[in-house]
């Protein structure tokens, strides 16, 4: 199976990557393995997991530009909450980031304002604001190299 850099998780947030004891807790409001295929069990997305990079790197952008915590599971893996993020997830330095893969996309009030901690960290901006069917949005890499966007409504 060719990895793509981002990988998505839908049913529970295991990490990929990372031995038993540096694997991410099951989070108990998801349930267990032992549910899949359960008729209770609705298939939903609720992990998403990043090529980590330069850890230390990539978990100072994301706490820069959009105050993430994390917790660290091991010396390759660091996952961050859905507190933060709206969708639990993690960074593994054990990929690589590779394109073409899944676009995550996030939403700011203030799209300018986010443009600018983007720059400020470091990151490198794939494409600047631009208008698009409902909103606008830019492009970015952050130091592990996966694009991301972030978008807002139209002005």
């Amino acid at each position: 199976m060719r990895r793509v850099g981002l990988l998505l998780f839908i049913f529970f947030g295991f990490g990929v990557g990372c031995s038993e004891a540096e694997r991410p807790p099951a989070d108990p409001a998801i349930g267990s393995p032992d549910m899949i295929g359960s008729p209770d069990m609705i298939a939903q997305l609720n992990y998403i997991e990043f090529a980590g990079g330069d850890l230390a790197a990539t978990k100072t952008f994301y706490t820069d530009v959009f105050g993430w915590v994390f917790t660290d599971y091991g010396p390759t893996y660091a996952s961050f909450g859905k507190a933060q993020a709206g969708l639990d997830g993690g960074f593994d330095t054990s990929v690589t980031a590779a394109a073409p893969g899944a676009l995550v996309v996030f939403y700011a009030k203030d799209l300018e304002a986010v443009l600018a901690k983007v720059k400020a960290a470091d990151g490198e901006i794939v494409r600047e604001i631009f208008d698009f069917p409902g909103g606008r949005r830019f492009h970015f890499k952050d130091p592990a190299g996966n694009e991301l966007a972030v978008w807002s409504d139209p002005v």
